[in-house]
Protein backbone atom coordinates (compact mmCIF):
# COMPACT_ATOMS: atom_id res chain seq x y z
CA UNK A 1 0.00 0.00 0.00
CA UNK A 2 2.61 2.57 1.17
CA UNK A 3 6.24 1.81 0.41
CA UNK A 4 9.18 4.00 1.41
CA UNK A 5 12.58 3.21 -0.09
CA UNK A 6 15.88 4.69 1.03
CA UNK A 7 14.62 8.22 1.61
CA UNK A 8 16.96 10.91 2.84
CA UNK A 9 15.69 14.25 4.14
CA UNK A 10 17.77 17.24 5.21
CA UNK A 11 17.12 20.60 6.82
CA UNK A 12 19.94 22.60 5.30
CA UNK A 13 23.13 20.75 6.21
CA UNK A 14 21.46 18.74 8.98
CA UNK A 15 20.37 15.28 7.85
CA UNK A 16 17.06 14.32 9.50
CA UNK A 17 16.39 10.96 7.79
CA UNK A 18 19.05 8.60 6.44
CA UNK A 19 18.16 5.82 4.00
CA UNK A 20 14.83 5.08 5.67
CA UNK A 21 12.88 2.17 4.20
CA UNK A 22 9.57 0.84 5.52
CA UNK A 23 6.11 -0.18 4.39
CA UNK A 24 2.53 0.00 5.59
CA UNK A 25 0.26 -2.74 4.26
CA UNK A 26 -3.48 -2.47 3.81
CA UNK A 27 -5.38 -3.07 7.04
CA UNK A 28 -2.37 -2.68 9.34
CA UNK A 29 -1.84 -0.47 12.34
CA UNK A 30 1.89 0.30 12.20
CA UNK A 31 3.59 1.99 15.16
CA UNK A 32 6.61 4.24 14.62
CA UNK A 33 8.56 4.71 17.83
CA UNK A 34 11.63 6.72 18.72
CA UNK A 35 12.94 9.36 21.06
CA UNK A 36 12.44 13.10 20.59
CA UNK A 37 14.38 14.32 17.57
CA UNK A 38 14.66 10.85 16.02
CA UNK A 39 12.87 12.00 12.84
CA UNK A 40 9.36 10.60 13.34
CA UNK A 41 7.45 13.81 12.57
CA UNK A 42 9.82 14.54 9.70
CA UNK A 43 8.96 11.16 8.19
CA UNK A 44 5.21 11.78 8.43
CA UNK A 45 5.59 15.25 6.93
CA UNK A 46 7.62 13.76 4.09
CA UNK A 47 4.90 11.22 3.35
CA UNK A 48 2.37 14.09 3.40
CA UNK A 49 4.42 16.12 0.91
CA UNK A 50 5.35 18.89 3.33
CA UNK A 51 9.01 17.86 3.17
CA UNK A 52 10.77 16.69 0.01
CA UNK A 53 13.28 13.83 0.11
CA UNK A 54 16.61 14.50 -1.56
CA UNK A 55 16.99 10.79 -2.20
CA UNK A 56 14.77 7.72 -2.42
CA UNK A 57 11.10 7.23 -3.24
CA UNK A 58 7.65 6.97 -1.67
CA UNK A 59 4.97 5.02 -3.51
CA UNK A 60 1.27 4.66 -2.76
CA UNK A 61 -0.59 1.82 -4.43
CA UNK A 62 2.42 1.54 -6.74
CA UNK A 63 2.34 5.20 -7.78
CA UNK A 64 5.19 7.58 -6.83
CA UNK A 65 3.96 10.39 -4.59
CA UNK A 66 7.18 11.92 -3.22
CA UNK A 67 7.01 14.80 -5.72
CA UNK A 68 3.25 15.36 -5.42
CA UNK A 69 1.88 18.51 -3.75
CA UNK A 70 0.25 17.89 -0.39
CA UNK A 71 -3.33 18.51 -1.54
CA UNK A 72 -3.01 15.78 -4.17
CA UNK A 73 -1.62 13.38 -1.59
CA UNK A 74 -4.70 14.05 0.57
CA UNK A 75 -6.87 13.36 -2.47
CA UNK A 76 -5.14 9.99 -2.74
CA UNK A 77 -6.48 9.16 0.73
CA UNK A 78 -3.38 9.87 2.87
CA UNK A 79 -4.36 12.13 5.77
CA UNK A 80 -2.23 13.29 8.69
CA UNK A 81 -3.28 14.46 12.15
CA UNK A 82 -0.29 16.65 13.04
CA UNK A 83 1.42 16.90 16.38
CA UNK A 84 0.00 19.84 18.32
CA UNK A 85 -3.56 19.57 16.91
CA UNK A 86 -3.31 22.54 14.48
CA UNK A 87 -6.99 23.46 14.57
CA UNK A 88 -8.21 26.71 13.00
CA UNK A 89 -8.75 28.75 16.18
CA UNK A 90 -11.10 31.38 14.75
CA UNK A 91 -13.43 28.85 13.12
CA UNK A 92 -16.11 26.99 15.02
CA UNK A 93 -15.79 23.30 15.78
CA UNK A 94 -18.20 22.43 12.98
CA UNK A 95 -16.40 24.69 10.51
CA UNK A 96 -13.12 22.96 11.41
CA UNK A 97 -14.69 19.57 10.80
CA UNK A 98 -16.12 20.62 7.45
CA UNK A 99 -12.64 21.79 6.41
CA UNK A 100 -11.70 18.12 6.52
CA UNK A 101 -14.25 17.45 3.78
CA UNK A 102 -13.07 20.39 1.65
CA UNK A 103 -12.12 18.21 -1.35
CA UNK A 104 -15.27 16.05 -1.22
CA UNK A 105 -18.34 16.50 -3.40
CA UNK A 106 -20.62 13.84 -1.81
CA UNK A 107 -22.64 16.18 0.41
CA UNK A 108 -25.03 13.52 1.75
CA UNK A 109 -22.17 11.23 2.73
CA UNK A 110 -20.32 14.15 4.35
CA UNK A 111 -23.41 14.77 6.51
CA UNK A 112 -23.43 11.08 7.50
CA UNK A 113 -19.73 11.19 8.36
CA UNK A 114 -20.24 14.35 10.39
CA UNK A 115 -22.90 12.55 12.41
CA UNK A 116 -20.51 9.60 12.83
CA UNK A 117 -17.74 11.76 14.33
CA UNK A 118 -20.24 13.47 16.63
CA UNK A 119 -21.16 10.01 17.93
CA UNK A 120 -17.46 9.21 18.40
CA UNK A 121 -16.92 12.51 20.21
CA UNK A 122 -20.21 13.64 21.83
CA UNK A 123 -18.41 16.61 23.36
CA UNK A 124 -17.84 18.05 19.90
CA UNK A 125 -21.58 18.02 19.20
CA UNK A 126 -22.06 20.06 22.38
CA UNK A 127 -19.40 22.52 21.24
CA UNK A 128 -20.10 22.56 17.49
CA UNK A 129 -20.83 26.31 17.44
CA UNK A 130 -17.95 27.18 19.77
CA UNK A 131 -14.72 28.74 18.51
CA UNK A 132 -12.01 26.07 18.29
CA UNK A 133 -9.53 28.47 19.87
CA UNK A 134 -11.41 28.27 23.15
CA UNK A 135 -11.25 24.45 23.45
CA UNK A 136 -9.13 22.48 25.90
CA UNK A 137 -6.16 20.52 24.57
CA UNK A 138 -8.13 17.28 24.68
CA UNK A 139 -11.09 18.78 22.84
CA UNK A 140 -8.77 20.25 20.20
CA UNK A 141 -7.27 16.79 19.67
CA UNK A 142 -10.77 15.39 19.20
CA UNK A 143 -11.39 18.06 16.54
CA UNK A 144 -8.11 17.21 14.78
CA UNK A 145 -8.90 13.49 14.61
CA UNK A 146 -12.54 14.04 13.64
CA UNK A 147 -11.52 16.53 10.93
CA UNK A 148 -9.13 13.95 9.47
CA UNK A 149 -11.91 11.34 9.41
CA UNK A 150 -14.10 13.76 7.42
CA UNK A 151 -11.45 13.53 4.68
CA UNK A 152 -12.32 9.82 4.21
CA UNK A 153 -8.72 8.63 4.66
CA UNK A 154 -7.47 5.31 3.41
CA UNK A 155 -4.27 5.81 5.42
CA UNK A 156 -4.59 7.81 8.64
CA UNK A 157 -1.32 9.08 10.08
CA UNK A 158 -1.45 10.11 13.74
CA UNK A 159 1.45 12.13 15.15
CA UNK A 160 1.57 11.90 18.97
CA UNK A 161 -2.20 11.88 19.53
CA UNK A 162 -1.88 11.59 23.33
CA UNK A 163 0.81 14.24 23.80
CA UNK A 164 0.05 16.62 26.66
CA UNK A 165 -3.36 15.16 27.46
CA UNK A 166 -4.77 14.40 30.89
CA UNK A 167 -4.94 10.64 31.63
CA UNK A 168 -8.73 10.41 31.31
CA UNK A 169 -8.70 12.21 27.93
CA UNK A 170 -5.73 10.13 26.76
CA UNK A 171 -7.69 6.94 27.45
CA UNK A 172 -10.63 8.33 25.48
CA UNK A 173 -8.38 9.08 22.50
CA UNK A 174 -6.85 5.59 22.69
CA UNK A 175 -10.33 4.06 22.76
CA UNK A 176 -11.39 6.04 19.70
CA UNK A 177 -8.27 4.98 17.78
CA UNK A 178 -9.05 1.36 18.63
CA UNK A 179 -12.64 1.85 17.47
CA UNK A 180 -11.86 3.45 14.13
CA UNK A 181 -9.17 0.87 13.40
CA UNK A 182 -11.46 -2.05 14.21
CA UNK A 183 -14.69 -0.76 12.65
CA UNK A 184 -13.78 1.65 9.84
CA UNK A 185 -11.42 -0.59 7.85
CA UNK A 186 -8.73 2.08 8.20
CA UNK A 187 -5.02 1.59 7.79
CA UNK A 188 -3.12 3.57 10.44
CA UNK A 189 0.46 4.78 10.83
CA UNK A 190 0.88 5.81 14.45
CA UNK A 191 3.61 7.89 16.09
CA UNK A 192 3.01 7.69 19.84
CA UNK A 193 5.02 8.46 22.97
CA UNK A 194 3.16 5.80 24.96
CA UNK A 195 5.18 2.94 23.50
CA UNK A 196 3.59 0.30 25.70
CA UNK A 197 0.09 1.00 24.43
CA UNK A 198 1.26 1.48 20.85
CA UNK A 199 2.94 -1.94 20.73
CA UNK A 200 -0.11 -3.59 22.28
CA UNK A 201 -2.38 -2.39 19.47
CA UNK A 202 0.10 -2.45 16.56
CA UNK A 203 0.26 -5.25 14.05
CA UNK A 204 3.84 -4.21 13.26
CA UNK A 205 6.25 -1.52 14.35
CA UNK A 206 9.47 0.29 13.52
CA UNK A 207 12.04 1.92 15.79
CA UNK A 208 13.54 5.12 14.39
CA UNK A 209 16.81 6.24 16.01
CA UNK A 210 19.02 9.10 14.83
CA UNK A 211 17.19 9.28 11.53
CA UNK A 212 17.54 5.56 10.75
CA UNK A 213 15.31 2.51 11.16
CA UNK A 214 17.12 0.43 13.77
CA UNK A 215 14.52 -2.29 14.43
CA UNK A 216 11.31 -3.62 12.95
CA UNK A 217 8.95 -6.44 13.78
CA UNK A 218 5.50 -7.34 15.00
CA UNK A 219 4.14 -5.49 18.01
CA UNK A 220 4.80 -8.51 20.23
CA UNK A 221 8.33 -9.00 18.87
CA UNK A 222 9.27 -5.40 19.61
CA UNK A 223 7.54 -5.56 22.98
CA UNK A 224 9.81 -8.44 24.01
CA UNK A 225 13.01 -6.97 22.52
CA UNK A 226 15.52 -6.12 25.32
CA UNK A 227 16.62 -2.84 23.68
CA UNK A 228 13.02 -1.69 23.23
CA UNK A 229 12.17 -2.71 26.79
CA UNK A 230 15.11 -0.76 28.22
CA UNK A 231 14.87 2.32 25.98
CA UNK A 232 11.13 2.76 25.47
CA UNK A 233 9.16 0.59 27.90
CA UNK A 234 11.02 1.29 31.13
CA UNK A 235 11.71 -2.38 31.99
Amino acid sequence: MLEIKNIRVSYGKAVALRNVSMEVRSGELVALLGSNGAGKSTLLKTISGINRPIQGSITWQGEPIHQMPSHRIVQQGIVQVPEGRAVFPELTVQENLRMGAFTRTDAEKVAEDLEFVYKLFPRLRERQKQSAGTLSGGEAQMVAIARALLSKPRLLMLDEPSLGLAPVVRELIFDVINQIYAKQNLTILLVEQNARWALQVATRGYILENGRISLEGTGSELNSNPHVQKSYLGY
